[in-house]
């Protein structure tokens, strides 16, 4: 059975055909929404800009109003427009300099994109990497359907966003990226076997001491869903993680290295190997493996797994090909990146550990290698060479 029959996630070349103004169907801008940012093609430079697409999804940017809303809810049973007459108590304009959405509150925003999807073809959605680190809560409504954070193959719409900052207040403005989306073709994970079959060819995860080292495949822990199940790094990192702080001034999403991280965030310190976390908040801890993702292959951090104790591990899940991966002359060189996780302790105070199996990371065949790999044409930087690293609106630790 070929990969197209097996499924598979689309990468950069047919995302961008699928937002070409023109295009049949796939992905456009919203009317009275700006062009889609397809980005420059052709030889990489330093003023090559993947605009809006990614190896293997597209960013989506924010429309210009949002609407504080009572409680969240699925449009299945009604309409989005209906449901707002209902629940909304104010609006906020997002335009130029934007506007604060308060912590704790749940606001609704109409995304500057929408679909129309072929047969054959669905959408998954997810926050972005750098929402995830800023604690916003996000997930993309699609009318009609019945489940959040998904579009079946074939719908066409308009796409919604709720938005709930979970530890700061934060400042919002028209385009900006919170979420990101991927289209796919059929059923596209791995099975236990195969991904065993791409480790034993292709090491996917390095020691984060050594990363010249791959993992021995007999040290590594696949899962019955065909996961890597990933574990926690505390020990040989001071602080091993880092605490919203309570009470901070409001966050500029769009800023970039605008906000010292003492003013947001509070060291966390393993003493013997572990660290107690306060439910409610919330932390980021980092992978004690470094991971890597061929070009051929794109990754999901589930989110949630509640055998692994009464938390939340993770809210940005999607890692595109060429994660943690590094080639010289087309060759690939032993590397890796940490994957930093985004936790939340829920009900009671909850003990972590160096070493417990914390998060599990699925593989996906994509449809070939993208024209580039993560981190590549990318607008500023990536989290190609993370370990413990903060969201973009935060100088390093210390500057």
């Amino acid at each position: 059975m070929g990969r197209e029959q097996r499924g598979s996630i689309l990468v950069d070349r047919e995302l961008r055909a699928f937002a070409e103004p023109g295009s049949r169907s796939g992905i456009r801008a919203a009317e009275g929404s700006a062009p889609i940012e397809l980005g420059e093609l052709g030889e990489l430079g330093e003023s090559d800009d993947a605009g809006q697409i990614q190896p293997a999804s597209v960013d989506l940017r924010l429309g210009a109003i949002a609407w504080r809303v009572r409680a969240g809810f699925l449009p299945e049973g009604a309409s989005v427009e209906d449901r707002l007459a209902q629940l909304a108590t104010s609006s906020l304009s997002l335009r130029g300099d934007g506007a604060v959405l308060e912590r704790g509150l749940i606001y609704l925003v109409p995304l500057a994109e929408e679909l129309q999807l072929p047969p054959g073809v669905h959408a998954r959605f997810n926050p972005r990497s750098s929402t995830g680190r800023c604690d916003v809560f996000t997930r993309v409504l699609v009318p009609g359907h019945p489940r959040f954070d998904e579009a079946p193959a074939g719908w066409s719409g308009r796409l919604w966003l709720e938005v709930a900052p979970l530890s700061f207040p934060v400042r919002l403005r028209e385009g900006d990226r919170l979420c990101q989306l991927r289209l796919q073709r059929g059923d596209a994970a791995l099975t236990t076997e195969e991904l065993r079959a791409v480790y034993a060819k292709t090491p996917l995860c390095f020691d984060r001491e050594n990363p010249e080292r791959p993992l021995p495949i007999e040290r590594v822990r696949f899962d019955a869903d065909g996961a890597l199940e990933l574990r926690l790094g505390l020990e040989g990192r001071d602080p091993c993680g880092w605490r919203a702080a309570l009470h901070t001034d409001v966050l500029d999403f769009a800023g970039r290295g605008v906000h010292a991280a003492q003013d947001f965030w509070e060291p966390v310190h393993a003493r013997g190997g572990h660290s107690i976390l306060d439910p409610g908040r919330f932390y980021l801890f980092a992978s004690r493996e470094r991971i890597r993702v061929p070009p051929d292959l794109a990754a999901e951090m589930l989110p949630i797994d509640v055998g692994i104790g009464e938390l939340r591990n993770n809210y940005a899940g999607f890692f595109d090909n060429g994660f943690g991966w590094e080639e010289t002359d087309g060759a690939p060189r032993p590397a890796g990146t940490p994957a930093v996780l985004e936790v939340r302790a829920h009900d009671v105070p909850f003990l972590v550990e160096d070493g417990q199996v914390f998060c599990r990371l699925r593989f996906f065949r994509t449809s070939g290698r993208p024209d580039r790999l993560y981190g590549q044409g990318r607008r500023g930087p990536s989290y190609q060479g993370q370990d413990l690293t903060l969201a973009r609106p935060f100088r390093p630790p210390g500057e």
